[in-house]
């Protein structure tokens, strides 16, 4: 993959530790670019600094040096909340302290790191100017925590570092799951249906709709593609029908009805539900939507930063069915890109959009703290299958998520 491959498809690696540990002088040893501003001045890195870049045999992998985690005052506050909002998609991270000055603070933020199953990497940096206690050492050793000495400054360890992050990689990111190709057999056909509208910039397709038709590809499978209004006219010149029909969710409908009842028939929206998420737990929390009552209040999250068009999916399209489907007024708001509200027990239902633009770790984070507030998440496209009263349909494909629903309905 090159310098081009969407964030989310990116292995996300956090640099976290104190202020003044050398974290952005280790971003720039191992990219071997100046990528973050160097200073003696503690609290010089305010907002997290990206870098994506190739790392073999890793692949594509997108590098955060963030702001120190004891930074103070109010502007310093806000840099924590930045920095632990990069916590919540770190696939990997690197715990940095300088040797010799390990403290509760770390040890507490190590814990908070494998409570949430972090893979993380403790950098011992400025090894020339102290030495990591050998008891600590031998219990990071003895719990499997694999550490590394480094000096940024002269690049000393980063060969080392960069051997570690080789091994701690996620197997899920080496080995990631199909979107869609699973669902059709080699030498089967998928039909995607890919409405052309405001979403969809002239010349091009959006990425749900790119990414799952190279997946398709690498299963050895055939696509065909058109538009909602063709679908019809397609499937009647196949000699045989496709394995598989693919919609975007605003098309739903039409293509509920112009798709034979023994196609199994889903959305792009449904499959980055797995693909990106759990479609178990969106699917269990498309069933609040019957709890809604007027007055409610739902929360819809957006990842892409892109300016709202005329009846946007998200703030124009999905509002309206919900209210028609509980049959008075609902409080909507909305969020977009990498800001998640921290309270969330006002809420009675969040919707997620298709997260094409995160990583998974940052969507399971986000479906981890509704469940610790209690309140139930789906996604754009089983919402909108609820709503239009086609979801067992729409989760025919995937017999775990169909089972949810379908005991529910009993």
């Amino acid at each position: 993959m090159k310098a081009t491959t969407p964030r989310g498809l990116r292995l996300h690696i956090g640099l976290f530790g104190r202020r003044n540990v050398g974290k952005s002088s280790l971003l720039n040893a191992l990219t071997r670019q100046a990528v973050s501003i160097v200073s003696d001045v503690a609290g010089t890195t305010t907002d997290p600094v990206e870098k994506p870049m190739e790392l073999l045999p890793i692949g594509p992998v997108l590098f955060i040096d963030t702001a120190g985690l004891d930074d103070v005052g109010s502007l310093g506050l806000q840099r924590v909340e930045r920095t632990r909002q990069v916590i919540d998609r770190a696939d990997v991270a690197f715990l940095v302290v300088a040797a010799g000055a390990w403290s509760e603070f770390e040890e507490q933020f190590l814990t908070e790191l494998r409570r949430r199953e972090t893979p993380v990497i403790v950098v011992f940096n400025k090894a020339d100017l102290g030495v990591a206690e050998a008891a600590l050492r031998q219990r990071l050793a003895e719990e499997g925590v694999p550490f590394v000495e480094t000096i940024a400054s002269n690049e000393r360890g980063v060969a080392d570092l960069r051997q570690a992050l080789i091994h701690t990689v996620p197997d899920e990111f080496m080995n990631a799951p199909a979107i869609v190709g699973d669902l059709v057999p080699p030498g089967g056909l998928a039909v995607l249906v890919t409405p052309i509208d405001k979403e969809a910039p002239k010349g091009r397709l959006i990425l749900p709709q790119v990414q799952s038709i190279r997946d398709l590809l690498d299963h050895d499978a055939s696509v065909l593609v058109v538009k909602e209004r063709e679908l019809h006219h397609a499937l009647e010149q196949l000699k045989h029908p496709p394995n598989l029909v693919v919609t975007d969710s605003q098309a739903f409908l039409k293509v509920d009805a112009d798709t034979p009842p023994n196609v199994p028939m889903t959305s792009f929206s449904v499959l980055f539900a797995r693909y990106k998420g759990d479609l178990v737990s969106f699917a269990r929390g498309a069933l609040a939507i019957d709890t809604l009552r007027p007055g409610h209040r739902v929360l819809i999250v957006e990842a892409c930063a892109h300016h709202p068009i005329v009846d946007d999916i998200g703030r124009v399209k999905i509002p309206r069915w919900l209210t028609q489907y509980v049959g008075g007024k609902l409080k909507f708001t909305h969020v977009q890109g990498h800001d998640f509200p921290a309270e969330l027990e006002t809420y009675k239902l969040v919707i997620h959009c298709g997260a094409c633009m995160l990583n998974r770790r940052e969507v399971l984070s986000r479906l981890e703290q509704c469940r610790q507030s209690g309140v139930p998440m789906t996604n754009y496209g089983v919402a909108i299958a609820k709503c239009l009263g086609i979801l067992e349909r729409a989760l025919a494909p995937f017999p775990a998520a169909l089972a949810t629903v379908s005991k529910s309905a009993m």
